[in-house]
């Protein structure tokens, strides 16, 4: 029968007072030989804990375990073996298997915990001014119709605020419209602008960053500081990754219905500005007022605003079409068949000029 750390205390209180064993034995109700065990024991510290050891009965079926594991290292996460694939393959494969699935589910745990060591991340800081800016993708109805829709997500980790845009497609038109749409919505410019290898702005390879043209001159017309995330690293802007999900959940559930994206971009601004109204998930202090040192930090808007679009020369065919990306076509009329013309795409419109 194990003895209880208030019964060695009473025991030594007893042995300082003059009792003996077979008194302090008989006060206590132990044996009179774990009386003396203690009586001669001067170190109490608290015992340093020792890891469990592995049930041994499993010891001769462990390098196959650590076979398949280390195998699955290379293969996608979702076709990796769990605990319970592993117990009901041995038990297939191997007739003298005769361990426990509690045991085999023990081993593993410990064999991944034990490589997940050293793989944690260290919490970012992030200042009051700077922002994440990450696409995310949903289901709307537009005029009736259900089609799958770009949505820009536009955060501040500093107080967790987070505006949202929706657009048929990730181009730089879009990116640019919406980023824009934003600013002049906030009333300022964030200092800091931080995305991964979206379509729309460029792409980072290695230590180079290629911009579109039409990004850099959004950037260099609002004046802002940009940073490329490196690549599988979407802990670095884990903030708007959160707040693509949270969107999703919340804002676009159930499914939206609307007659355009651009009249559910101006009703969604207020919808989210209201969402800014919640407390922080760390301080406890509403978003809306954490948000307001953000905006001391914003640049000033230009005085003019920028004009998201592009243009481009195109040639139309004997039926008076033009075609976009090889794959969107226009018909602009048997009149201009054969003719070249410029076109100027935005993130919701496609107009062809005339001269």
């Amino acid at each position: 029968m194990a003895i209880t750390v208030e019964e060695i205390a009473a025991i030594k209180e007893l042995q300082a007072q003059g009792f003996g064993p077979y008194q302090i034995s008989a006060q206590v109700g132990a044996d009179p030989k774990t009386v003396r065990k203690y009586m001669k024991q001067d170190d109490f510290s608290p015992a340093v804990p020792q890891p469990k050891s592995l049930c041994g009965k499993l010891t001769p079926w462990i390098p196959t375990i650590c076979v398949w594991l280390e195998e699955d290292q290379q293969n996608r996460h979702k076709q990796r073996h769990t605990a319970k694939r592993i117990y009901d393959r041995l038990v297939k494969e191997d007739p003298a298997f005769s361990c426990s699935y509690r045991t085999v589910s023990r081993y593993v745990a410990d064999w991944k915990a034990e490589r997940r060591q050293g793989h944690g991340a260290q919490e970012l800081v992030w200042h009051p001014g700077e922002c994440q800016a990450d696409f995310g993708e949903c289901d709307m109805y537009v005029r009736g119709s259900r089609v799958v829709v770009k949505y820009l997500v536009v955060t501040f980790p500093y107080s967790n605020v987070g505006y949202l845009q929706c657009f048929h497609g990730e181009t730089a038109e879009c990116l640019c419209q919406g980023l824009k749409d934003i600013f002049h919505y906030i009333g300022g410019v964030p200092q800091r602008v931080v995305i991964d290898n979206a379509t729309g702005a460029g792409r980072r390879m290695g230590e180079v960053i290629r911009l579109t043209e039409l990004f850099q001159r959004f950037k260099a017309h609002y004046g802002f500081s940009l940073t490329f995330c490196n690549p599988r690293s979407g802990n670095e802007k884990g903030n708007v990754e959160n707040k693509v999900g949270y969107f999703r959940r919340n804002i676009l559930v159930p499914i939206p219905k609307t007659e355009s994206l651009e009249h559910f971009n101006a009703q969604v601004l207020e919808e989210c500005e209201l969402d800014n109204c919640r407390d922080h998930y760390k301080l406890n202090i509403p978003m809306c007022e954490l948000f307001q040192e953000d905006k001391q930090q914003l640049l000033r808007l230009p005085e003019l605003p920028f004009e998201c679009c592009k243009y481009r020369r195109l040639l139309t065919d004997h039926y008076g079409k033009f075609c976009i990306d090889n794959c969107h076509f226009y018909n602009i009329g048997p009149q201009y068949a054969d003719s070249e013309l410029w076109v100027r795409i935005g993130a919701f419109t496609v107009e062809p000029l005339d001269s």
